[in-house]
């Protein structure tokens, strides 16, 4: 059984690729690093391969509209060469302030622009000719490597159309703030939907989910640090239908009634709805939390770190027996 974990770099890039391999050591399938505004995903991915022998490594996840399909081909080409093949390339949309604010770019038709750049940028990665697109028009083929038929290609997703699409044109799923319910009742349905389409079981579709974990006896403390650190998502619109949709409008009315008051605002995240998204405790608690997960359908259930909580620690106590 998979299980994976993800791995920030924080404020210094070698106590990541430390504790990589320390995820190697500890029998840790895979180990994927977020893209936000620090250290660039696809660098770090190099180095956490270049620093490891057998774990693979993963962008969970690079929004599309940061490279052109030719780059991202290119770039996750040259990590899976490196590594002896052990690349995962996570894509996403991400959200309009990201991509408008500050990349300059705009999000028209997510799934239908996601599709596109899939099968563009796995054309590539095949050695194969690239469809036609309307947004990003290429003949470019690798030269000198790969080609790489075999490299996954997963896709974020939290609505039951992008769920869809992953199945249809993508090896998994990443998953983020999902609870074992919605991947039971959402992600699974749809994403089986999708495989359908194009003659495909969930057989080898790898249901990619991060676990927020912690290792503590003050379980109080990590839920506090939970809700401040979530509050951008209950803001975002991808991330509130989702919430709805598991069955916390509850939680999301609150939040809309704090007006502008953080605290408030923060107050208004149950723990009913952190309970059911974390695995937070004792080691027995930590490996329960992970499990609800694998139970519910998700074949990679990944360790993610909660801020102020001991990593390395909490590594352990989720480890492969």
């Amino acid at each position: 059984m998979s299980i994976g974990c993800f791995v920030s770099t924080g404020r210094a890039l070698q106590t990541a690729v430390d504790r990589v391999r320390l995820a190697e050591e500890l029998g840790y399938d895979a180990a994927y690093v977020t893209h936000i505004n620090g250290r660039d995903a696809l660098q770090v991915c190099m180095a956490y391969t270049c620093a490891t022998e057998r774990i693979r490594v993963g962008t969970g996840v690079v929004p599309i509209y940061t490279r052109t399909p030719a780059t991202m081909a290119m770039e996750a080409g040259t990590i899976a060469d490196a590594g002896g093949g052990r690349f995962n390339l996570g894509l996403g949309v991400s959200h309009r302030p990201v991509v408008e604010h500050w990349h300059g770019q705009h999000i028209r038709k997510p799934v239908s622009e996601m599709r596109e750049y899939a099968q563009i940028t796995r054309a590539i990665l095949r050695g194969e000719r690239p469809p036609e697109g309307d947004i990003w028009k290429t003949n470019m083929r690798l030269d000198g490597i790969g080609p790489f038929p075999d490299l996954p290609m997963l896709v974020a997703a939290l609505s039951p159309n992008m769920l869809r699409l992953a199945g249809e044109v993508a090896d998994g799923v990443v998953l983020w703030l999902c609870s074992p319910s919605y991947v039971t009742d959402v992600v699974i349905p749809h994403v089986r939907e999708g495989r359908e389409r194009v003659g495909l079981t969930l057989e080898g579709f790898d249901i990619v989910a991060a676990v927020p974990c912690a290792l503590t006896d003050d379980r109080a403390a990590v839920h506090a640090t939970m809700r401040r650190d979530l509050l951008p998502y209950f803001g975002l619109p991808f991330y509130r239908a989702m919430i709805d949709r598991s069955g916390f409008g509850a939680d999301l009315a609150a939040y809309d009634a704090a007006g502008d008051d953080p605290a408030a605002m923060a107050a208004g995240i149950s723990d009913d709805f952190l309970d059911a998204l974390a695995a937070v405790g004792d080691e027995a608690a930590v490996r329960a939390g992970v499990e609800r997960y694998r139970a519910a359908g998700v074949t990679s259930p990944c360790v993610g770190p909660i801020a102020h909580t001991d990593v390395d620690a909490t590594l352990r106590a989720a480890a492969p027996s």
